[in-house]
């Protein structure tokens, strides 16, 4: 994943832009950068490694030479940027977020002949927003450019374009991701995350729709390329990786996390499958929200059994080695034993993906003395690695739990009842159930259907991906 700001200010934007790039580290963990434009300095551009650093701490030292009313920044989980083009279409700075799966294929049609080159990244893959930026210039504006990238890229695009006089911003084709913009007496921001400028003193002003191209500048905002008829936001944001201060088409993160829970355990409830257990908890941190809602609907109190210590290590996949992330997450619960001793538990995770650090927890919590441990998904099992943001990605989707176990119960054959094994209601959805309880130790699994996530988020449901769970848009 990745996210970005913005900021066309009539002052200076630096700060804004610092704190507002910031508040988004919650979407990448391994490069960030800023970029501002001054009329008298032109660009000036920094980035940083932040694998094991905050972007905060990596960029405090370096406010005091930016100076500027424009500027964006960006959070990748992949490619270093923004990066700084020169072109026809003049000098510029891009950053992007998204998917593009068939770079390969695009550089050979066209950039084969012996006149283009691209820098390749120690693995060999070319920088995303550097083939963005060959693309958009192939046209000759920028608009136009943007098109060209929205009708050839295969998987998403969402851009944004710091030029001297203004920030372009595109909402991906489909409009997969967020792209919002806030005003404040000063200017306007471009942001992924509401919160995120609503902390600096900007209010809500609008909300770009699917394959909308807008362009911002201090003194206000107009569209360059109406926005399309079909959008596909990812349902994701709300149920993991979008930030609980967040709304998205209306809809506020945390309230739908509530009422998610509310719905796993209505439904639970009706088919008379709901476990009775002393204490409904939440995986800390992003399950907690689904479990408040399942304890208040189950009438089941809720309680913190564990708490993550995470003042020296905030997120347990910081560590380049899986075995020190292991470890880490490991040192990183810390028992409550008078809300586990002798007690039954059930458990709530925003999702299971690889089931890596499940077998861990629930370890762990037997061997505080848990009487029972139960565990609830608040989502549908992920059958697909996610070919449009990189979520849930990975080498093969056979590193995808409920893959596996498929595969496991059936071989090749389970692979074409996908549907069926998604399905709780199925014999071979309980089979999977049973199975998965038995690998990672459960007295009982769940996973939220995906008619109640969608009856969760409460938008049209024609609007939403739910690709990583059915295999369809």
């Amino acid at each position: 994943m990745g996210g970005f700001f913005g900021i066309a200010s009539k002052q200076e934007c630096v700060l804004d832009l610092f704190f507002g790039v910031d508040y988004h580290s919650h979407l990448g963990t391994r490069r960030g950068g800023m970029v501002v434009y001054d009329k008298e300095r032109g660009f000036h551009r920094q980035i940083h490694n932040i694998e094991n650093t905050p972007f905060r701490t990596k960029f405090e030292r370096d406010l005091n030479d930016f100076h500027g009313g424009y500027g964006i920044g960006a959070i990748s989980d992949s490619d270093p940027q923004p990066l700084m083009v020169r072109s026809h279409l003049g000098l510029y700075a891009i950053a992007s977020v998204g998917a593009i799966n068939n770079a390969d294929d695009l550089i050979k049609k066209y950039f084969s002949d012996h006149r283009h080159q691209f820098m390749a990244m120690s693995s060999g893959k070319i920088n995303d927003s550097e083939l963005i930026a060959a693309l958009i210039n192939q046209k000759d504006d920028l608009v136009s450019g943007i098109l060209h990238v929205q009708e050839q890229v295969e998987g998403s695009a969402t851009i944004m374009i710091l030029t001297p006089d203004s920030i372009i911003v595109a909402r991906d084709k489909l409009g997969r991701l967020p792209v919002l913009i806030g005003k404040n007496e000063h200017g306007h921001c471009i942001s992924f995350e509401s919160f995120a400028y609503h902390k600096l003193g900007y209010a809500d002003e609008y909300e770009l729709g699917p394959n909308e191209i807008v362009k911002v500048t201090a003194d206000g905002y107009e569209t360059l390329s109406p926005a399309g008829k079909d959008m596909k936001i990812c349902a994701f944001l709300w149920s993991y990786y979008g930030y609980p201060n967040s709304t998205y088409e209306g809809i506020n993160v945390e309230v739908m996390r509530y009422r998610n829970g509310e719905i796993m355990a209505r439904d639970e409830k009706e088919k008379g499958i709901l476990p009775e257990v002393d204490y409904v908890a939440g995986i800390p941190d992003s399950g907690i929200p689904h479990a408040i809602g399942y304890a208040r609907e189950s009438g089941q109190p809720f309680a913190r059994p564990f708490i993550k210590y995470t003042p020296t290590w905030p997120r347990s996949f910081m560590p380049t080695s899986q075995d020190v992330r292991n470890q880490v997450a490991k040192m990183k619960q810390i028992p409550v034993p008078e809300l586990i001793d002798g007690k039954k538990l059930l458990f709530v995770d925003d999702s299971i993906v690889r089931g890596t650090q499940l077998r861990e927890t629930v370890d762990f919590l037997f061997e505080s003395n848990a009487a029972e441990v139960h565990m609830r998904s608040a989502c549908p099992p992920i059958m697909y690695n996610c070919k449009y943001l990189n979520f849930s990605s990975g080498k093969s989707e056979m590193d995808l739990l409920a893959r596996r176990v498929v595969q496991e119960l059936e071989g090749d054959e389970g692979q074409k009842h996908l549907d069926e094994y998604a399905d709780a209601n199925t014999e071979r959805g309980q089979c999977m159930l049973k199975c998965i309880c038995e690998k990672l130790g459960f007295n009982s699994l769940g996973y939220q259907s995906l008619e109640g996530l969608l009856e969760a988020i409460g938008i049209d449901r024609d609007k939403i991906c739910t690709y990583c769970w059915s295999g369809k848009e």
